[in-house]
């Protein structure tokens, strides 16, 4: 079980109604099946307007996001930190017509999937990251 996980806010967002000790099982259990293991994570839930000032400053990006993730992963052992646009992942829930909660999820695995090596950005790979997201939340349904 990870127990190094971190669920912070920015201090202007309120925390999201999240079972931390199921995330922190469900996120381990996602690693190992990409033979990863969990060393420290930090999550930062923030709006709109964080999310738009960390990606400018790290990124040079000028577009909001749902997630910016930063990897410290060495070798088997993923590590990083995650800033989560509450705002964004509400406003994409909504676009595909999806609840809130299972949209966070959604964004919450996408991030620690980018620390097990698996991108979106290339051609094919947004399929591929899709097709591990919903094995992540079909495990996650089976926990719950």
């Amino acid at each position: 079980m990870n127990n190094r996980t971190e669920w912070l806010n920015d201090g202007n967002t309120p925390m999201p109604d999240i079972d931390t000790a199921l995330l922190d099982q469900w996120i381990g259990k996602v690693a190992a099946s990409h033979g990863k293991i969990v060393g420290p994570l930090v999550y930062i839930f923030c709006d709109d307007e964080k999310i738009i000032e960390v990606n400018r400053q790290f990124l040079n990006h000028d577009y909001y996001t749902d997630i910016i993730t930063f990897d410290y992963s060495r070798g088997r052992m993923i590590s990083g930190d995650m800033f989560i646009s509450l705002d964004t992942v509400a406003t994409n829930a909504q676009a595909v017509g999806a609840e809130y909660a299972r949209e966070l999820h959604r964004v919450i695995i996408h991030g620690v999937l980018h620390l097990c090596g698996i991108n979106d950005k290339g051609p094919g790979e947004r399929e591929i990251m899709e097709g591990f997201e919903d094995k992540a939340l079909a495990m996650l349904d089976e926990m719950a």
